[in-house]
């Protein structure tokens, strides 16, 4: 991926890991568009950057999609960076009743809101010269964490979706990415985990994320060295102590108000 001279998007741009390399890709003089549901949070992240650009976009919504992407191609024909950060996470106690709606506003957003974006702008990314695309799984995609189990499926489904779209593009002018994050420090399952002190400071994470992009052009995979012992759990063969470890863990932690 080049580092510089890019026009990208970055879907949930407006707060977090989006909001983090939204920035860091702006300050290396790209051409960045942020994108999200809340304007107003868009609009505090531009106002801060000046010569980034925002729009709204639900990327839980078919339709909202199909508009935006028509936009964005029209205003920006040069995109030639899509980086899909937009997700939700919720906790699903599966015991205490129906957790469908939780389970299926997150499968829309995480999975489907993803592969129907890069539906509606794989033919503009194929007109490119050269393109990257970047999809945004999770460490609980190889080591789920039992209290979000459709958000760790949503984030195992997009590694497997990466996977295929990389082979199925391996003959043209498209690198496909995959950032795998660990538990940043951010507001993605509000202010506990925004101030916990045991996950990754937002700041630690985007500048290894950009270091291990400037020092390895062709990486494919993403990996901060936090997120190492869940990404390869299952190749140390340790998976399934490791799992009931970090699960029993946060059980007793976290039980209580889960």
């Amino acid at each position: 991926m080049q580092m510089t001279g890019n026009t990208i998007l970055v879907t949930g741009g407006g707060t977090g890991l989006g909001r983090g390399l939204a920035e860091a890709f702006h300050q290396r003089g790209n051409t960045v568009i942020i994108a999200g549901r809340r304007k107003s949070a868009l609009d505090d992240v531009t106002a801060a950057n000046p010569g980034m650009s925002g729009l709204v976009l639900d990327i839980a919504d078919p339709q909202s999609i199909a508009l935006f992407a028509d936009r964005i191609v029209a205003e920006h024909p040069a995109l030639d960076t899509v980086i899909h950060m937009a997700g939700i996470m919720q906790n699903e106690n599966l015991k205490k009743g129906s957790t469908l709606a939780t389970a299926e506003a997150t499968i829309a957003t995480n999975l489907l809101g993803p592969i129907r974006l890069n539906d509606a702008l794989l033919p503009h990314l194929l007109s490119r010269p050269k393109a990257t695309i970047m999809t945004v799984t999770s460490g609980l995609a190889y080591l789920p964490l039992a209290m979000t189990p459709t958000y760790s499926a949503t984030k195992a489904a997009i590694h497997a979706w990466t996977l295929a779209l990389r082979y199925q593009l391996q003959d043209t002018g498209i690198d496909v990415l995959e950032l795998v994050p660990p538990y940043v420090r951010t507001g993605l399952m509000g202010e506990r985990q925004a101030n916990d002190p045991h996950a990754m400071p937002l700041e630690a994470f985007t500048a290894e994320v950009m270091g291990i992009l400037e020092a390895q052009p062709d990486v494919q995979e993403i990996l901060v060295e936090a997120v190492k012992p869940l990404r390869f759990a299952e190749r140390s063969g340790q998976f399934d102590e490791a799992f009931k470890a970090r699960n029993d863990m946060l059980m007793k932690v976290r039980g209580a108000e889960f």
